[in-house]
């Protein structure tokens, strides 16, 4: 975190999690993740992990650092793609694991879906929940722009499938 500039520490980050969790035990939690940013070492690696892992993330978004001209990262000597490459594939299962379990933590519960657009296929809609997971319904009248609850039915890998609950009003936003 140093080398990125960052001010704030591993330590801080967990502290707000905990903080989270026992105010809202519900409460699940997105983040995104660089890895190979020039001087990570094996154990900075392994305490990403470890605070990866502690935390348990509903969502994440994870990339390889690569570098941008001007910054001053750009001037320090870089990993091999090699390494960025296991480490990113080896932070990616394990965010993929977690995401899973929690998609299909919510599988039976009944929850708020704002609606998007359509889904890939005919006569679905799709939307995010609460947690800013996908959301896919058959539904045979246009929903986009609206909130309606949903029980989740299916958990895929990157989204969750469920049944429109049909009521005469949307919830509001």
């Amino acid at each position: 975190l140093n080398a990125m500039n960052r001010k704030h520490k591993a330590d801080d980050f967990r502290k707000v999690i905990a903080r989270l969790r026992d105010l809202r035990p519900d409460m699940a939690f997105t983040s995104d993740f660089i890895v190979g940013h020039p001087g990570e070492s094996d154990a900075d690696f392994e305490a990403t992990m470890a605070l990866v892992r502690e935390t348990r993330f509903a969502l994440a978004y994870s990339f390889k650092y690569s570098t941008r001209p001007g910054t001053p990262a750009a001037g320090l000597p870089q990993l091999p793609e090699e390494v960025k490459d296991a480490r990113l594939y080896e932070l990616q299962a394990e965010l993929r694991r977690q995401q899973d379990e929690f998609n299909a933590s919510t599988v039976g519960l009944t929850t708020p879906v704002l609606f998007t657009g359509t889904g890939r296929y005919g006569g679905q809609i799709a939307g995010r929940s609460l947690y800013a997971q996908p959301v896919v319904v058959e539904s045979p009248v246009e929903l986009t722009g609206e909130i309606h609850s949903v029980t989740i039915t299916h958990a895929n890998p990157n989204s969750l499938l469920g049944n429109l609950i049909q009521s005469k009003e949307t919830i509001p936003a």
